[in-house]
């Protein structure tokens, strides 16, 4: 085996002449006492001082608020003065007398017979949906009997069923009221109960 020979021992010298000089350095020092000196100067004691908190000027007052706004007050409510005008009383005057007896207005209402009306048919989604209930209807017999102006008093709690039973009204045909024998228009109800069954 052969090793190479290094040609520059110049510098290995002097890196080691440098490590023997810093050696000499520390050991002189530390005979010498420098770190007792650096300790020492580091031990003195030190000087403090408390430093009062300087406080900051007191803020400036706030300005006095605007002065109020001086508005002409309402003029006075005076009420108007109550007048009482009395009306002068006359007594009812009699125009004619007689002895004859008004005749007796004869009025029969008008029959509203269920049966005598055709049962609208059940709604179907009602039907699948188990839809029951009254429906309360209010309406006005014409002269003829014929039903006009239906109205729900009171609803089944199902719009599909209420509708249902306006609509068979009004293919409804009932006796009208009667004055005299005359045939007139007057007001009645009935109430229509969907069950199933």
């Amino acid at each position: 085996m052969s090793y190479a020979i290094q040609k520059d021992s110049s510098r290995r010298l002097t890196g080691l002449a440098v490590v023997v000089a810093l050696h000499a350095a520390l050991i002189y020092a530390l005979i010498h006492g420098l770190a007792r000196q650096i300790v020492e100067v580091i031990r003195q004691p030190l000087e403090t001082k408390i430093i009062e908190e300087i406080k900051a000027p007191p803020p400036d007052k706030p300005p006095p608020p605007p002065p109020p706004r001086l508005t002409t007050p309402p003029p006075p409510y005076i009420p108007p003065p109550e007048v009482q005008v009395q009306v002068p009383v006359f007594a009812p005057t009699i125009t004619a007398v007689t002895t004859v007896k008004p005749p007796e207005v004869i009025r029969i209402p008008a029959v509203v017979d269920a049966k005598t009306c055709d049962k609208p048919p059940y709604p179907p989604a009602s039907l699948r949906a188990h839809e029951t209930g009254v429906v309360l209807l209010s309406f006005l017999i014409d002269a003829d009997g014929r039903v006009l102006d239906g109205r729900i008093e009171r609803s089944s709690g199902y719009r599909r069923l209420d509708e249902a039973a306006k609509g068979g009204l009004a293919l409804c045909k009932f006796r009208p009221a009667t004055i005299d024998g005359r045939p007139e228009r007057s007001r009645a109800s009935i109430e229509y109960v969907w069950k199933i069954e």
